[in-house]
């Protein structure tokens, strides 16, 4: 700890008296400073014990009280008046207006030598360094140690938060609380789910401090709080949480620092590491897809512990294009891996570029912890959509692929988050015919239909759409448009002449009927 006043104080070599603020000892003393003139602010930053003998200062209260008031002002710690020399004793003005302002005053005696308490606060501050360094050294060393050891991750957290005298936490990237110690911090490490969620939204590293009953903390605890990212490369891996009853040190603060880059450091890993890691979790990924199941499964075993048991989804996500789209995919496959992870749930990644922008393709347990944390990130990002294959055996995958790419496609199409294989399987072919292609094709084919309707007689568009829906019955769609039979003939010949095409070919009534309810849509 920095050297206080009451240390000072305590020194029996200085012979010091305290005659004025003796309720704020505790100020901490960053330097001795000695000076006589009248109006010494200007040369100070505050935290200074000053010293005067006062030879300027005289005898008038009003001079004496304005200079013990800009003293105050400037945020001097205390002030030590040497009496022997300009002043016998120190003024009871001097005193009194130390005591109005809460300003320590300290009676120094002729024979203790100014320099002398400047030496003491020296030393004292030497020493306050030497073992911030010594410290923190061993704390690096300690928590090195933890690092490399089993579990290294909930280990540094379980020694920082000795360290520091508080508790400590660690989220993963996706928020989600990993680590924490002692036990009983795991509530108030779960207040900070908003706070953790706000820096998770900014590049890393980055931090934020909280005291108390700060927002963003539901707490009764009057904590000091600091909330640090965890990553090398501006994207979060991770977040650390600390608590304390007092805010930290200087000395606490390169001991969290150390703790910080080893725990950035072992989320990181190498990069190389984590793109080899990447390319053969994708390589596998495909081979299950294309039907190699049983070579994937004998090359996952010693690899990644084998592959995703039971019934399983394969899972499509896509974007636009961009490095925005492809950092929400990249965020995306992070929260199901990290999911994953949690439960000790096997699943298979795969980053890659398509014709249509960059894809991200899961394969993952059919209702796990992966499958459940990919549908809540595409809830979470804007212009994030994915395709979900129905549940599936491995042996199977490549038909599940197949599943999920057209139901990204139907996702895409109608601005959907999300979209299950059982969802396009058991709707209606008509939502897909608003798509402008489909819609241009119904205009062009049609259009003929439609001038003829505007500027002649007879309702051609309404006496197709009657014939079509009545499967060709003209007596049933006569009656739908209360018109008789042969009206309804001529003007399916008349459709033929405008269309040039045949009314008994099937095809064509199709396109028709499909046209028809495109220009529904």
């Amino acid at each position: 700890m920095p050297p206080t006043l009451a240390s000072v104080v305590r020194n029996t070599a200085l012979h010091l008296t305290v005659l004025a603020g003796a309720d704020h000892l505790e100020r901490q003393v960053r330097w001795v400073h000695t000076s006589e003139l009248d109006d010494p602010t200007p040369f100070l930053e505050g935290g200074e014990l000053l010293l005067t003998t006062g030879i300027k200062l005289g005898k008038a209260a009003s001079r004496l009280q304005a200079y013990v008031h800009r003293l105050a002002d400037a945020g001097v710690v205390g002030l030590g008046l040497g009496v022997g020399l300009s002043h016998t004793e120190v003024p009871h003005a001097l005193v009194e207006a130390a005591a109005q302002r809460g300003l320590p005053l300290l009676r120094v005696p002729e024979a203790t030598p100014f320099i002398a308490i400047s030496k003491a606060v020296s030393a004292a501050l030497a020493a306050e360094q030497y073992e911030a360094v010594t410290t923190s050294f061993e704390a690096q060393e300690e928590l090195t140690r933890a690092a490399l050891g089993k579990d290294g991750t909930t280990a540094v957290v379980r020694r920082l938060a000795a360290r520091l005298g508080g508790w400590a936490a660690l989220y993963d990237g996706s928020g989600a609380l990993s680590a924490v110690a002692p036990d009983w911090a795991a509530r108030r490490a779960g207040r900070l789910a908003a706070e953790v969620d706000r820096l998770r939204r900014r590049p890393a590293p980055s931090s934020a401090a909280l005291q108390g009953r700060s927002p963003g903390i539901d707490t009764a605890d009057e904590d000091f709080v600091v909330v640090q990212s965890l990553g090398a490369d501006r994207r979060p891996r991770g977040f650390l949480a600390v608590g304390t009853e007092d805010r930290i040190t200087p000395t606490e603060r390169y001991v969290l620092n150390a703790a910080v880059a080893l725990l950035t450091l072992t989320l990181e890993r190498s990069r190389e590491l984590r793109q080899a890691e990447e390319r053969m979790g994708a390589a596998l990924l495909h081979m299950v897809l294309s039907g190699e199941v049983a070579t994937a499964r004998q090359v996952s075993a010693g690899l990644f512990g084998g592959l995703p048991e039971g019934e399983a989804r394969v899972m499509v996500a896509g974007a636009g294009n961009g490095p925005e789209a492809a950092e929400a995919l990249s965020e995306l496959g992070d929260r199901a891996e990290q999911a994953g992870g949690r439960v000790g749930e096997r699943l298979l990644v795969s980053r890659e570029d398509g014709p249509h922008g960059p894809r991200l393709l899961v394969l993952a347990q059919d209702n796990g912890a992966a499958h459940r944390a990919c549908l809540g990130a595409v809830e979470e990002h804007e212009g994030l959509a994915l395709g979900v294959s129905a549940p599936t055996s491995l042996d199977d995958a490549g038909t599940a692929y197949a599943q999920a790419e057209r139901a990204l496609a139907v996702a895409l199409r109608g601005g959907r988050r999300s979209v299950d294989h059982e969802e396009v399987g058991a709707g209606s072919l008509l939502p897909l015919l608003g798509e402008e292609a489909v819609t241009a094709f119904a205009e062009g084919l049609l259009r003929p239909l439609r001038e003829h309707d505007r500027t002649a007689r007879g309702d051609l568009v309404a006496s197709l759409r009657a014939w079509l829906s009545r499967h060709g019955q003209w007596d049933a769609a006569a009656a739908d448009l209360g018109v008789h039979r042969h009206t309804l003939r001529y003007r399916m010949r008349r459709v033929e002449e405008l269309l040039g095409r045949s009314l008994d070919d099937t095809d064509v009534r199709m396109e028709l009927w499909l046209a028809l309810r495109a220009g529904e849509e």
